[in-house]
């Protein structure tokens, strides 16, 4: 169980933003899901909006430490069919169980960003050992513009995952595959 206070109401929070959407975010849907008193999430996130922040930088910490540890996992990316590999199983991570549920409340803050310069800063995309074995592998296969090439391409498969977030079904091997070939040309 979590210790800290605060982290175990921002779970609750990605919980209730996973299941309810942004609109059954309140105080008192974080209490009952964090099963605490009510008033406990008002006393820790006075404001929705301090609310809304705490969540987005938990699921940040949450999406940083698993970008990590997948990527300290990847094997040497040597051919454009590791990288595949790698990216449908971050795919199937985002789109079942845990990773499904945070998708979801990421995809949620992303929008509110929009109108919440705060909320967009915590969101922006981070350094982690995923990111950089991509880059790593890209600038390997003599690509040029590797920053750009690499945003673009996990942004595409960030796309993929939203519309099958939104659609239904798995990302297919066969659209990564394009992805990665054209990332490659």
């Amino acid at each position: 169980m979590v210790s800290d206070r605060r982290t175990l109401l921002a779970d609750a929070a990605l919980d209730v933003l996973a299941d309810e959407g942004i609109r059954g975010l309140t105080h008192r849907a974080v209490d009952r899901t964090a099963a605490l008193p009510p008033g406990t999430t008002s006393a820790y996130f006075r404001t929705r909006a301090a609310l809304l922040t705490g969540l987005v930088m938990r699921l940040v910490q949450l999406d940083q430490a698993e970008l990590h540890t997948m990527g300290e996992r990847l094997p040497p990316l040597r051919t454009a069919e590791d990288l595949v590999d790698g990216m449908v199983a971050l795919t199937r991570r985002r789109l079942t169980g845990e990773g499904r549920r945070r998708s979801l409340a990421r995809y949620a803050c992303s929008i509110e960003s929009v109108r919440d310069p705060e909320l967009r800063e915590i969101l922006a995309p981070r350094e982690n050992a995923g990111r950089e074995a991509v880059r790593l592998f890209l600038a390997g296969q003599g690509v040029t513009d590797v920053e750009n090439r690499t945003h673009t391409l996990l942004t595409c498969v960030d796309g993929l995952v939203f519309d099958r977030l939104v659609n239904g079904g798995d990302v297919p091997r066969e659209a990564l595959q394009g992805l990665v070939a054209a990332a490659l040309r």
